[in-house]
């Protein structure tokens, strides 16, 4: 400390004393300097790269690798999305068991990510100017000199990225951007068309399927080799019990499944198509003669699933027999095929047909007439 620090100190300091003597140290206003001085930048440190060309290129070639990287993962994910089928599994530890496309996409996905951004971060570390500069306030716009020449402040930082100078670096980024846009063009145009997806599998629900016939062994009944099959009968759901068309009293309603839907592959997959929704009303009050005969004495049965956008239907208004969407306020018309008098779906809930067998089980002889659920690309 200088000579002139230590006396600004004790003009700037005073002691005096509190009530009980002690002494106490305050600050004398006057003694503050007007203009304190700029202490300025601290002297730069010159990394190995300003120094050494050779560490110079050695950057660069880490910085193109890690470009490289990312390029190859970009590839790997678009293989991966060709290749790996939806049902493959892999097990994870803490995860378990998880679809293995998912894993494969977002790891790639992540690792091209990755790469780009730990290569900009080395460059600009290792060989972008590092040098600190200090720019004056100014006025909110500047004047016509400064903004004629931030084109050239462009072109100085340009080169001090040594962007032209290092073409590995420039190549190597522009692959890795230009290819790090090809998973998001991917997901979009394959989502389009068939290339990953089973379309006959949307057109199509269990109500489409049949039942083997249990025998009094217990086993399935045989007829010429092949299995006895009947329709499916409808479950209430969740409980997965049976009902009898005499259950089913006049303004009653029942959330209702395929009979067999845990036992399939994919049960979470056939419900979110086979859901149906069961309603009692007066028979008189069905304007539409095919939905009076596809039902039992005013028992109707209607998908559960909205033409909108997918959300389960299942709020009945037994006053005026409308069926509301929760989600976007969707409305049909029970008494009239389940048409849309309201909201943004654009088509009716399709009807699923009903039958009692003879044990006064009410059945669905086949399946909808046409694909439930939001319309898709290929739907006719």
């Amino acid at each position: 400390m200088t000579d002139d620090n230590e006396s600004l100190i004790r003009k700037e300091t005073a002691v005096t004393h509190d009530e009980s003597g002690h002494a106490v140290a305050t600050r004398d206003e006057h003694a503050l300097p007007e203009v304190f001085e700029n202490p300025g930048l601290p002297a730069h440190v010159h990394r190995q790269g300003d120094l050494d060309e050779a560490a110079a290129r050695r950057s660069e070639r880490q910085v193109a690798s890690l470009f490289g990287l990312s390029m190859l993962a970009t590839v790997l994910f678009v293989v991966a999305y060709a290749v790996i089928g939806e049902d493959t599994n892999v097990t994870l530890p803490i995860l378990g068991k998880v679809h293995a496309l998912h894993v494969a996409l977002g790891v790639t996905l992540a690792v091209s990510l990755l790469g780009i951004g730990l290569g900009a971060v080395h460059w600009a570390k290792t060989l972008m100017s590092d040098e600190e500069v200090v720019e004056e306030r100014h006025t909110l716009r500047s004047d016509d000199d400064s903004r004629a020449g931030f084109v050239q402040e462009l072109t100085a930082g340009a080169e001090s990225s040594q962007i032209n100078r290092r073409p590995l670096i420039k190549y190597s980024l522009g692959g890795a951007l230009g290819l790090f846009a090809v998973p998001l063009g991917l997901q979009l145009v394959g989502g389009l068309g068939p290339f990953k997806n089973d379309v006959e599998d949307l057109r199509t629900t269990l109500w489409d399927t049949q039942v083997p016939v249990i025998g009094a062994n217990g086993k399935p009944e045989m007829k010429n080799g092949k299995p006895v099959t009947r329709p499916r009968r409808l479950m209430r759901d969740p409980d997965g019990t049976a009902i009898r068309l005499s259950d089913v009293t006049l303004g009653s309603v029942f959330h209702v499944l395929p009979e067999g839907i845990n036992d399939t592959e994919h049960p979470s997959n056939e419900k979110v198509k086979a859901a149906v929704i069961l309603i009692s009303l007066q028979e008189d009050l069905i304007k539409s003669t095919r939905e009076r005969d596809w039902g039992q004495g005013g028992v109707v049965a209607f998908s559960k699933i909205c033409t909108h956008v997918g959300c389960s239907v299942g709020l009945y208004e037994q006053t005026t027999h409308h069926l509301l969407c929760p989600c976007h306020q969707s409305t049909f018309d029970v008494t009239e095929d389940c048409k849309v008098i309201f909201g943004p779906a654009k088509r009716p809930l399709p009807q699923l047909k009903i039958a009692v067998d003879d044990n006064g089980y009410l059945y669905a002889p086949h399946g909808f007439d046409e694909p439930v659920g939001p319309s898709f690309w290929e739907r006719g």
